[in-house]
């Protein structure tokens, strides 16, 4: 049989092979499970970095599972209950305090959502790697970019719904950026808030959001992410298409089925992933006050601000850029330039594929700029964001900017200096390095 040509399944008379045709006559169940499990054909030469795109997927199943729960026991209500507390805040230490593993599902969600960032960041690294996002797999990429997007959306309207001192106030921030925009800025604003302050409106507002809205979205763009991969076919560390050198039977010599081969050796970084995850759940649930802030842990008061705002750690490197805007340029004061750049710094990721000219695509055979221009991004990248979580001051102001310049160059620069570079002769064949 030609691969990409699935046979229609045909009972082997038994009482599970009836009802297994008689479902493949409605649905393709055993036609999707070919194509994209057992007759999906994968490089074998995938490394440690191809852990990442399975444990997204595992951190994802994992929000929702623990979001279901919590939602059953959550009221997303600003008001004040006979103690004086916030019905939202109290809802929330009900569920730790009294709900039989309330705890456990809060904690697995809150770190879950750490962690879905890191597995995000690490395996949007492994796109620049090897390149991932070049040609066929420029709409994988860009899906994978709407992911991303909806992604931090997600986290920022779940951020408030806890209705502690820093989720109050981290969105009062962040919804008032949007006023800088002219024109349309004021009215966003209301729009988003539901009122004229954060109050209980943009509580029911986010909790919408948070919980329909965007996970709908979010479920979407990992499908067409998943099957545009498919059609493409993976990358590998040699960035070689296994698609071009096939058998007689139409079978990529350097493909192996993805299941079993690579499910189960995705349980290794599966079981790795859920040690690390569960130490940190049981030891370190508020991950030094990164995963959790302290000040989260008392409820929003409107009268009394902390003394230094800042968002979660995984939007502290695009805090750092739009703090580092401090010019006024065209009549335009330095806070919408700010919002502007913080944007262009997450929407330029979806503009890699064209702005990469390099005659190969993995860092293997790439020469000595690459290498250089991408640690130095990576270390920018950290710097930023530990910036982001650190109070203003003229040399963190400095050093972000100069961090910012280079963000914005590694990427407006790509189209020179990645020709420019030295590269290595591609092998025709993968290689098990």
């Amino acid at each position: 049989m030609a691969a990409g040509k699935v046979e229609k399944y045909k009972s082997d008379g038994s009482l599970g092979g009836n009802a297994l045709e008689w479902v493949n006559a409605r649905f393709p169940a055993t036609s999707l499970w070919k194509e994209h499990l057992s007759e999906y054909y994968a490089p074998k030469n995938f490394n440690f970095w191809y852990f990442f795109g399975s444990l997204a997927l595992l951190v994802l199943v994992i929000q929702i599972v623990t979001g279901i729960f919590l939602v059953m026991h959550y009221k997303p209500d600003a008001a004040l209950n006979a103690n004086g507390v916030p019905v939202a805040f109290a809802s929330v230490e009900y569920i730790m305090r009294d709900v039989p593993g309330g705890w456990l599902i809060r904690y697995m969600h809150s770190t879950g959502a750490s962690a879905f960032f890191i597995v995000v960041y690490l395996h949007m690294f492994r796109g620049l790697l090897y390149g991932s996002y070049r040609k066929p797999r420029e709409l994988t990429w860009l899906f994978g970019v709407g992911i991303f997007l909806v992604l931090m959306g997600e986290a920022f309207f779940g951020y408030l719904l806890p209705w502690g001192q820093m989720s109050f106030w981290g969105a009062q921030v962040i919804v008032n950026l949007f006023s800088a925009l002219p024109l349309i800025g004021p009215d966003l604003s209301l729009i988003i808030r539901g009122d004229y302050v954060v109050g209980d409106a943009t509580l029911n507002r986010f909790f919408s959001f948070h919980v329909i809205a965007f996970p709908l979205v979010l479920l979407g763009l990992v499908a067409a992410h998943i099957l545009a991969l498919h059609e493409t076919g993976s990358n590998n560390p040699d960035g070689i298409e296994i698609k071009a050198n096939k058998d007689a039977n139409g079978i990529p010599r350097d493909g192996i089925p993805f299941h079993p081969y690579y499910t189960v050796k995705d349980i290794v970084g599966v079981v790795v992933f859920l040690m690390v995850f569960s130490a940190v759940l049981f030891f370190a649930p508020e991950g030094g006050g990164y995963f959790l802030e302290y000040n989260n842990f008392y409820p929003a008061d409107p009268l009394k601000t902390p003394p230094h705002i800042a968002p979660v750690w995984y939007f502290t490197p695009y805090y750092s850029i739009l703090r580092a805007m401090v010019w006024n340029f065209f009549g335009l004061d330095a806070k919408f330039w700010g919002v502007v750049a913080m944007g262009a710094s997450v929407v330029i990721f979806a503009f890699l594929p064209w702005l990469d000219r390099s005659p190969v695509k993995s860092i293997r055979y790439r020469g000595p700029i690459f290498k250089t221009l991408l640690t130095l991004f990576v270390i920018c990248f950290f710097i930023l964001g530990y910036l982001g979580t650190q109070p203003p001051s003229p040399m963190g102001e400095l050093v972000s900017q100069i961090c910012t310049l280079f963000y914005f160059g590694f990427f407006l620069g790509m189209p020179w200096w990645s020709r420019m570079d030295k590269f290595k002769p591609v092998p025709e064949r993968v290689t098990m390095k």
